[in-house]
């Protein structure tokens, strides 16, 4: 077993065993229990009572986190000639279309966000097998194909994530950076929390959210009483 670094055993002492922390807490010590030299993501694992192999238990969505994420979203917007001007006002790192379909069928997939048009979906699915392993694939549901390219790439430069449960139940997302202040870490957690609430299945049957953590990179997760997300004391 792996000796403890002075930094890791200081910060094991901060966290109580077996203790469950209000979120408003919980923000102010994932701010300390950060040792790394970078500025970290702050992260939430959201283990659901669902069952994700039934469709109709599906936990997916977006959320707009009301301080963004602290992080630069670098986004890919493939569409038509008369939407790329728009696109580029609207904030676009990439904007074309069938130059960057050939890169990524290439292999390229250094962006972070891909928004398209309805139009070009045909040109786009072959990507599929790319984008798809990596997250990346343009869907109507995240707001990522749609008609509006400039509202939805200003949304995801802002702070608008999307996020969908895994085969195992959690839903995972990074929700800000250990820079921001507690209350903002806070608000970004009640934000998507709050969301995931509203998208409970009809068919969910038992305790729909089992369990809150919340950490940050490297850092040990911090376990967060479900019932005290809209208490900002």
């Amino acid at each position: 077993m792996s000796k403890l670094t002075k930094n890791q055993k200081l910060t094991s002492e901060k966290i109580e065993a077996g203790k469950i922390y209000t979120l408003s807490e919980a923000a102010k010590l994932v701010k300390e229990i950060t040792t790394t030299k970078f500025d970290a993501s702050v992260d939430m694992d959201i283990r659901l009572g669902v069952d994700p192999r039934k469709a109709n238990q599906m936990v997916r969505g977006v959320v707009s986190l009301p301080h963004g994420t602290g992080k630069e979203v670098r986004v890919l917007c493939l569409c038509t000639p008369d939407k790329e001007a728009e696109a580029k006002e609207a904030g676009a790192d990439y904007v074309g279309l069938d130059e960057y379909i050939e890169k990524i069928k290439g292999g390229w997939t250094d962006i972070d966000v891909v928004i398209t048009m309805p139009a070009v979906m045909g040109k786009i699915g072959p990507l599929g097998r790319v984008l798809g392993p990596r997250g990346l694939m343009p869907n109507p549901k995240s707001g990522t194909v749609t008609m509006d390219v400039a509202k939805a790439i200003s949304e995801v430069k802002q702070g608008k994530i999307d996020f969908k449960v895994d085969k195992n139940g959690i839903v995972h997302s990074s929700i800000g950076k250990v820079s921001f202040d507690p209350e903002k870490i806070a608000d970004n957690a009640r934000a998507f929390i709050n969301t995931i609430i509203k998208l409970k299945p009809a068919t969910a049957k038992g305790t729909y959210m089992k369990s809150v953590f919340i950490s940050s990179t490297m850092s040990k997760g911090i376990k967060i009483d479900p019932k005290s997300i809209d208490d900002k004391n």
